[in-house]
């Protein structure tokens, strides 16, 4: 059986590459020309190359796999171009799912987020049926996840395509080779560099637990469901705690009040539109942070037989692998 992954090349889609191997998948990856292919370095897979913008290439890519389970995404916080990330992720996905119907799949996964979820914020959790608007979405990923996931719902539901959706929550671990944004706040805060904190919290996951949450979708989901892919709910000011203890460091002890924080982002936004280099915090990141980002994976766990395992595992082995390949001193 023939499986076609995008985003194999990146944090996720690696997990997910090496779980379907274990289960007897034969993989096809699809990959851009002069992407970075150390994370699928040694993988028995066929690689082809495309791009989500070319549909053509995605139609190649699919022509005769018997399922596609679709990672690939611009996971960013800040962008120059919003358009660039919306073509990358609402388009992009639009485009995939339609190129896998044509090649006659028996399953489509599509890795959403639970950045495209309803968001109750107070600490209590939220889940698949937390009701949402799209002016409720800070920042253009958000909004670029929220829409994509509208738009494959509605088009798995037009044409009847055997589509389910997964909702990760913030995954940590090996092989996080960019960083993405959380795991450059774990890589960080292992380094002692964020000596403070904001008043906020997050929904903590290992990748492999993610990657087996998308296999398990393409086994037992159910057509046209969301199933969130989460771990523990904890504030940010733990989290950097447990990454403090686990890299043998002192844990932040000053909690910044929003209202000091706005500036410095304000002023790292204009220098980040001048000169293109990614600001370290943005007014979108401290208005995300006014919610705690807590959600419930109880549905996958009910139906799916998903089980994640405890966070400090995924904290371990995020800081040895960042250790290991150089990226923490």
């Amino acid at each position: 059986m023939t499986t076609l992954l995008t985003g194999a090349t990146g944090f996720v889609g690696s997990a997910v590459a090496r779980v379907l191997a274990e289960r007897g998948h034969d993989l096809r990856l699809l990959v851009r020309a002069g992407s970075d292919r150390r994370n699928v370095a040694g993988l028995d897979a066929e690689l082809v190359t495309g791009d989500l913008t070319d549909p053509a290439s995605l139609d190649r890519a699919a022509a005769g796999c018997r399922y596609v389970v679709h990672v690939a995404a611009d996971y960013r916080i800040w962008v120059r171009d919003p358009q660039e990330m919306l073509r990358a992720n609402v388009g992009g996905a639009v485009a995939m799912v339609r190129a896998a119907g044509r090649a006659g799949a028996e399953r489509i996964v599509h890795c959403s987020s639970v950045a495209a979820l309803g968001l109750i914020g107070d600490g209590t959790l939220s889940d698949e049926d937390t009701p949402a608007k799209e002016s409720d979405f800070i920042g253009t990923y958000k909004r670029s996840k929220f829409l994509a996931e509208q738009a494959v719902l509605a088009l798995a539901r037009a044409e009847n395509l055997p589509v389910v959706i997964v909702n990760p929550a913030a995954p940590v671990g090996p092989r996080d080779i960019k960083p993405t944004p959380t795991g450059k706040m774990i890589r960080d805060a292992a380094a002692g560099q964020m000596p403070a904190y904001i008043d906020t919290g997050l929904n903590i996951v290992h990748v492999d637990d993610v990657a087996l949450g998308h296999v398990l979708a393409l086994e037992r989901g159910r057509i046209h469901e969301r199933y969130v892919l989460g771990g523990e709910n904890m504030p940010l000011k733990d989290v950097l705690a447990l990454v403090a203890d686990v890299a043998g460091r002192r844990p932040p002890s000053i909690r910044l009040p929003e209202g000091a924080v706005w500036p410095v982002a304000w002023v790292m936004e204009m220098f980040a539109n001048l000169t293109g280099i990614p600001p370290l915090v943005t007014r979108d990141h401290l208005k995300m942070a006014r919610k705690k980002m807590f959600y419930s994976s109880a549905k996958a766990i009910r139906e799916l037989g998903y089980q994640p395992r405890p966070v400090r595992l995924a904290v371990e082995d995020a800081v040895a692998w960042f250790r290991a390949n150089g990226m923490l001193k």
